[in-house]
């Protein structure tokens, strides 16, 4: 303690540190003093700084991202099954062969897309992948004719469609809001799933009007037109302080990847995608046990994708007001019920309600699952961090459909591997439930 000549109303005595810590600050430059509310929200976030309408206009961008990756995807490739089978000859043995390689090696263009992110920048990384995807499917529907020409052009569709283009997708909404990305995220899923679903009518459409090929140069094109979009309209966020600012809040890859945060989440998320994407390719044969025609599963994944919208808006709504882990667990909850009840099913009435449960569950996980990362772990490393859950989601839809093709295939029924997922589910919502959510800006109390 020092003692200085006080003023009218001081005790006298000032404590040496807060002396010197407020000599400090008069003499900082003012420019340190005069922090717009974006760059507070940068500095707290980790660069996170775009402007409200901007961020919004991002959200619709990054939507249409997700339309781009649609040749990449596994139900956008559905359509030209088919197709691909008479014009290379394939039978489906070694066209599912080739396209879990070929989604396994796409996987490894998650990382590289995240790093890009980060370091050089979401629009330039962003048309670069749109401009490798369009140059892919180009070439796709005007030179394949082999099956190894085929599978290298299967494995950049995947790996810079279903994987690089859905990473910046995804980090154009995280980065673009410094607070938390909920109700944002939601309106982002219920927007890329209406594009999705038009994009898939109008690229089925155009298959069955012409062939493949055509069509495959109709979405070459698309591609070009969402190229020009993101290069005249994205807003880029603000990259990171300088060396004599703060240091930007947010957790590097690595320090993520230590968390339970990050395995509870990129493996709650990682059992539905697993589970999706094996109903979703033989969900017509899971039916057709059940007693219903081809054309009843047609009208099933019309109630399942309405449903998942108001799942969506809810989802965004409720996580303002409770924590991500609690919600993740009653999605996990929800849908462990509607596998178990799946072998149950007799009637059109209790197909529906599983459909709407499917749906609804699907419309929460899609939400927390674009969410989570920049709330757990800052925007610093964003690219990065949702690059490697972006891997672990991928490499899930690959082996999906293997796990429910081989049970099938094993006791001439898909009962056992629902069950078993059921159960699996049930554990893992239990285990979520009991996480907590620490939120990437909250700093421990200081010491008294």
């Amino acid at each position: 303690m020092v003692l200085i000549p006080k003023d009218e109303g001081s005790t006298g005595l000032i404590d040496k540190q807060s002396c010197s810590c407020d000599l400090m600050t008069r003499h900082l430059p003012l420019q340190s003093k005069s922090l717009t509310p974006t760059e507070t929200a940068a500095q707290s976030t980790g660069g996170a700084a775009v402007s409200s309408p901007s961020a919004w206009g991002n959200v619709v961008l990054a939507a249409m991202l997700i339309l781009a990756t649609l040749p990449g995807r596994t139900q956008g490739l559905g359509l030209i099954t088919e197709s691909l089978l008479r014009d290379f000859d394939l039978d489906r043995v070694a066209y599912a062969d080739m396209n879990f390689w070929a989604t396994l090696i796409g996987a490894a263009f998650c990382l590289p897309a995240g790093w890009l992110i980060d370091r050089r920048g979401l629009r330039w990384t962003t048309m670069g992948i749109l401009a490798l995807l369009m140059v892919t499917v180009g070439l796709m529907s005007t030179l394949a004719r082999g099956f190894t020409v085929l599978f290298v052009l299967v494995v950049l569709s995947r790996g810079l469609g279903q994987s690089a283009l859905t990473v910046a997708s995804i980090t154009a909404v995280g980065k673009s809001f410094a607070a938390r990305a909920g109700w944002p995220m939601a309106v982002y899923a219920m927007l890329f799933n209406l594009f999705l679903g038009a994009g898939y009518v109008g690229v089925g459409w155009l298959v069955l009007r012409w062939n493949w090929r055509t069509a495959w140069m109709v979405v070459g094109l698309g591609l070009f037109v969402v190229l020009v979009l993101i290069g005249l309209c994205l807003r880029e966020p603000a990259r990171r302080m300088e060396a004599t600012g703060p240091a930007p809040a947010g957790k590097t890859l690595g320090e993520a990847l230590r968390t339970p945060i990050f395995w509870v989440f990129s493996g709650g998320t990682g059992l539905f995608l697993l589970v999706f994407s094996g109903l979703g390719l033989f969900n017509q044969a899971i039916l057709s046990e059940r007693g219903f025609d081809p054309e009843t599963y047609h009208h099933f994944l019309g109630v399942a994708s309405v449903c998942a919208l108001p799942g969506q808006l809810l989802c965004g709504w409720l996580s303002l007001r409770r924590p991500l882990t609690r919600l993740l667990a009653a999605a996990l909850f929800l849908y462990s019920i509607g596998l178990a009840a799946l072998p149950l099913l007799h009637t059109h009435l209790q197909l529906w309600l599983f459909a709407a449960t499917f749906g609804i569950a699907a419309g929460f996980i899609n939400v927390i699952y674009f969410a989570v990362w920049g709330q757990a772990f800052g925007h610093a490393h964003l690219g990065r961090i949702q690059g490697a859950a972006q891997m672990a989601a991928v490499l899930a839809t690959a082996v999906g459909p293997l796990i429910f093709a081989k049970c099938q295939a094993a006791v001439g029924s898909f009962t056992p591997v629902l069950v078993t997922l059921a159960a699996i589910s049930f554990c893992a919502g239990l285990v979520t439930w009991q996480t907590k959510m620490i939120p990437a800006d909250s700093s421990p109390p200081s010491p008294s």
